[in-house]
């Protein structure tokens, strides 16, 4: 999640809260899945995430450290970062090594993570997919892979400015993004990467992309 948002405040309220929406300038609302991204991995969660990391990974943008948390468990070394104090707060009480970092930050470990994780419409962070994209893979090790959720086919690539409502108040605008399934490939060469496998289970949608 991205720092160009009132992130210290907004987004530690809204995982305290436990419920909060987008609002775009369009009008549009996207109520968040807080109390699932702050429960526990579900099947969907390891199909699409957890079983595709078999070595050291970045969480971007972890959140209350459902995935990294898990990662932990299964004796996978993992490192979860987020701009949410609270987020990091949550994580680490579930036993996992989480930091307060933009992606953009000087993130530890950089050119060696096996993994990386965009989940949850992470790859929407700061509204520019491609120059996310690039981010994640300077982060990459040789033969690592970028597992990012994706939204349903026919969705394209929808760039706009929104605010997080949580608690009665909105954060500053920032850029978000939403791709879909139809445009990840486009958007992943864009970014010098190759999609290499596609997942789906109960609605929800990942790409696997690796450097081309």
């Amino acid at each position: 999640m991205s720092s160009a948002i009132d992130a210290g405040s907004v987004f530690d309220d809204l995982f305290s809260a436990g419920a909060g929406r987008f609002v775009g300038d369009d009008g549009n609302v996207e109520h968040l899945a807080v109390r699932q991204w702050a429960g526990d991995t579900d099947d969907a969660d390891r199909h699409l995430f957890i079983e595709q990391c078999g070595g050291p990974t970045l969480d971007i943008g972890c959140g209350p450290g459902r995935l990294v948390g898990e990662l932990v468990n299964r004796r996978i070394p993992a490192l979860g970062i987020d701009v949410s104090r609270e987020a990091i707060r949550r994580t680490r009480v579930r036993g996992a090594l989480a930091l307060h970092l933009d992606v953009f930050d000087d993130v530890p470990g950089a050119g060696h993570w096996e993994h990386a994780l965009l989940a949850d419409g992470n790859i929407g962070i700061g509204g520019h997919p491609v120059r996310l994209l690039n981010r994640v893979r300077e982060l990459l090790g040789p033969g690592g892979t970028v597992h990012a959720e994706v939204a349903p086919r026919g969705t394209g690539v929808v760039r706009d400015q929104r605010r997080l409502w949580v608690n009665g108040r909105y954060s500053a605008r920032f850029g978000w993004a939403v791709v879909g399934l139809d445009a990840i490939d486009h958007v992943a060469s864009e970014a010098g990467l190759l999609v290499t496998d596609v997942r789906s289970m109960n609605g929800r949608h990942t790409a696997t992309l690796a450097p081309a």
